[in-house]
């Protein structure tokens, strides 16, 4: 007992204050000894619970063990500590002998998972690195047995301006297996997690988000409680905007060594029962012969809820078009009684027939302006191309462009038949957004979602500063608009370090408004590495939108592709495959969705297929393909967590694959691979660029991963490998460069990505 007692003390007194080290902590494992034959030890459960009073987080792991094996097994528990920690205890008991451990900072951890990664040849582990560490041996568990460990320590949460940070680093998929060529990942069956948050204090805070991951929140008068239903794989960040202002500004900043660093910045509004801004809504249906039948049934119940969702100092007008414009009112009418009650009565007499005059459309639309204090809102529903009147979709965008004013405009598309140039500069003319639906889906449900979306507004008209740190490149480029009950996420760059202000400006009930938070921006930092995807994400979606509203470029085509090969990212514009008896080319659909007509241009190749890309051209505005990629470039320009990236990028590679991943063909970070001589090669390498030869798990891989961020998930699945870069390849083997001084490295990240700090 006197050993249990001499831990306890050592561990409650012990305070861990670990470098460059993001808060959180992982999920433990049991590393065998080395040489330790048949060892099997596996984790069955883990639960995570976190208490927050103020700013301190109360956490307790508990995770159980199972000996799967026929022997006797014993090791080391091994569990990632957070950057700033007071340890309170761990237990495990076999009789009454309990777990004896050792804390290590960052320094001496990272020694202890490359040695671990190169002995397992299994890189899963290589994103701890960074992270401190408790080992504590394990004493022998009984074939068949469970054991129970437990782990308890707080810690101060960060703030993120005008918010609290929690970072939880999840637990690690890997364990090796044989395969074809190389060591191939075997993916283990998912462990059940239990992972919650509670806060007793909830009226200090508005409702939580997450970039990363999925939460319920459930949140009563006394408590808020916050729960991940998935296994929690990677880090999870967790913020809590602070109550007090109509708007919480949350921050949170990440920055390479060498680069200009990114920041995510949140504006979360407070569900309070404070007068909202009143609206004047302007609905304009498609009832062209082409809306008759299912279409036009459902527009019209999508209206009757459309006008159930406006208060009492809202004011609207409805309006249809097919050859020509039918108004129920040429003035506003106010949201109340009779009038809402004569509104439905002229929707229920809605008939489809007739061509599609949208021009005569936008500028009934557009013909009443609203006064300072309210927000004017038009909602453009069509399914078709214009055929009566003016049918320019250049002009007709201008109409937009130069009547829209300060009216918000959301457009919709229904199925393929329209032009989506058009209905994205008409959104994007008004601060708003266009969404479409596929054949066969509801109009009335997405209608609905959006006319929930935007009942409340909270702040308009937003502007963003910083200073003395520039602050640029934020996407989305036009700040839309916050409403109530919806986080407004913005991701950019920022040059410069130190302390320094980011303010934002608005308009709320016709007074301008501004919210000012204050923090240190780092000169270099490895925590919220989830910020450059999504980032790029959105300037992704944000350059696949000018494809088609200001034509394609060789410039902005090879931008796009440097841009999602930089960030492991799913791109029509990186790689187009089909797999044919002597080459891999885009597919039709692929290449009309690029513009491309021919003229096709080799980037790489290989012994039996090559991969091209269409040349510039003008990208199609019509037709199913480009509402596909229209929709998927609105998905990106949305983006606001790691796990829909993740979703985004495997449907759009299912797509470009034709029916998923063959035995011949993988895909990783946005790139596609394909076996060639034995080694997984991506089809992007030109063969005429110089080849970087480095060996797997040695100090040179390690010191490529930490430089070139975006090679790791690459990296995780293969080892032997062939990657592309601007002006170089990287081949990853058993062979190749063991060591690399400071300055090769920094030659082989400049050439991997082109220019400096790209």
């Amino acid at each position: 007992m006197r050993a249990l007692t001499d831990i306890r003390r050592w561990c409650v007194v012990l305070v861990v204050l670990l470098a460059n080290a993001a808060p959180g902590a992982a999920q433990g494992w049991i590393e065998p000894g080395v040489n330790r034959g048949g060892f099997a030890v596996d984790k069955t459960r883990s639960e995570v619970t976190v208490r927050i009073e103020g700013r301190v987080a109360f956490i307790e792991v508990s995770e159980w063990f199972v000996n799967a094996g026929n022997r006797l097994a014993e090791g080391e528990y091994l569990y990632p500590l957070p950057g700033e920690a007071v340890f309170q205890g761990f237990s495990l008991f076999q009789g009454d002998a309990e777990l004896r451990g050792e804390i290590m900072d960052a320094d001496q951890a990272r020694e202890i998972y490359e040695a671990i990664v190169r002995r397992r040849a299994d890189p899963a582990l290589i994103e701890l690195a960074g992270q401190g560490l408790l080992r504590a041996r394990v004493f022998p568990i009984q074939p068949g047995e469970t054991r129970k460990v437990a782990l308890r320590y707080t810690q101060v949460l960060e703030r993120a301006g005008n918010a609290l940070q929690l970072v939880y680093a999840g637990g690690v998929r890997g364990g090796a297996q044989a395969g074809a060529g190389e060591i191939r990942r075997a993916t283990p069956q998912g462990v059940e997690t239990r992972f919650s948050v509670h806060v007793d204090d909830c009226d200090d805070f508005l409702d939580p988000f997450s970039p990363t991951h999925t939460l319920d929140v459930d949140r009563d008068a006394e408590r808020l409680v916050i729960t991940v239903a998935e296994e929690i794989v990677g880090r999870l960040a967790l913020f809590l905007p602070l109550s007090g202002d109509a708007v919480g500004l949350s921050i949170a900043t990440h920055r390479p060594v060498g680069e200009d660093g990114y920041f995510m910045l949140t504006l979360s509004p407070d569900r309070s029962a404070e007068a909202v801004q009143p609206r004047d809504l302007t609905v304009v249906l498609d009832v062209s012969g082409s809306m008759s039948g299912e279409k036009i049934d459902q527009a019209r119940q999508a209206l009757r809820q459309l006008l159930n969702t406006l208060s009492r100092d809202d004011r609207f007008r409805l309006m249809a078009f097919s050859n020509s414009v039918r108004i129920q009112s040429r003035d506003w009418k106010s949201a109340r009684g009779r009038e809402l009650d004569e509104a439905r009565e002229w929707v229920d007499d809605l008939i489809a027939d007739g061509g599609t005059n949208i021009g005569a459309a936008l500028e009934e639309a557009f013909r009443l302006e609203s006064p300072r204090g309210r927000l004017p809102v038009v909602l453009f529903l069509t399914d078709g191309l214009p055929s009566v009147g003016e049918q320019s979709p250049e002009s007709l965008a201008r109409i937009a462009e130069e009547r829209a004013g300060r009216a918000r405009v959301f457009a919709f598309g229904v199925g393929n038949d329209v032009n989506t140039a058009l209905l994205d500069r008409l959104s994007e003319a008004g601060r708003g957004d266009t969404d479409y639906v596929e054949p066969g889906e509801n109009v009335e449900r997405v209608l609905a979602l959006l006319a929930a979306k935007i009942q409340y507004p909270v702040l308009t008209d937003l502007e963003l500063s910083g200073g003395p740190i520039d602050i640029g490149e934020v996407y989305p480029v036009t700040i839309p608009d916050v409403f109530a009950g919806e986080e407004l996420v913005l991701f950019g760059r920022f040059e410069g370090d130190g302390q320094s202000q980011v303010t934002v400006r608005g308009q709320r009930l016709g007074r301008s408004l501004e919210f000012t938070t204050e923090l240190r921006f780092p000169e270099a930092s490895d925590a919220n590495e989830f910020i450059p995807r999504l980032w790029a994400s959105r300037k992704l979606g944000h350059l696949e939108r000018q494809v088609w509203t200001e034509g394609l470029s060789e410039g902005l085509a090879e931008e796009m592709r440097t841009l999602a090969l930089r960030y492991g990212l799913p791109s029509r514009y990186t790689s187009y495959l089909v797999q044919e008896p002597e080459m891999v080319v885009a597919r039709p659909a692929d290449l009309a969705a690029l513009g491309g007509r021919g003229n096709l241009r080799t980037l790489g190749s290989g012994a039996t297929s090559k991969t091209f890309v269409a040349s510039p051209a003008a990208a199609p505005t019509t037709g199913a393909s480009a509402v596909q990629a229209a929709s998927s470039a609105r998905r990106l320009r949305e983006m606001a967590s790691s796990s829909d990236l993740d979703r985004a990028e495997a449907e759009l590679m299912d797509a470009m694959l034709g029916n998923g991943p063959s035995e011949g063909r993988a895909t990783a970070a946005g790139r596609v691979f394909e076996m060639r001589d034995g080694r997984w090669t991506d089809l992007a390498v030109d063969p005429k660029k110089h080849v970087i030869e480095v060996q797997a798990f040695s100090a040179a891989w390690f010191d490529l991963i930490e430089a070139l961020p975006e090679i790791e998930a690459v990296l995780r699945d293969h080892e032997n490998v062939v990657i592309a870069g601007r002006e170089l390849s990287l081949q990853v083997g058993t062979d190749g460069e063991s060591e690399m001084s400071a300055e090769e490295l920094r030659e082989v990240v400049v050439g991997f990505r082109g220019i400096t700090g790209a």
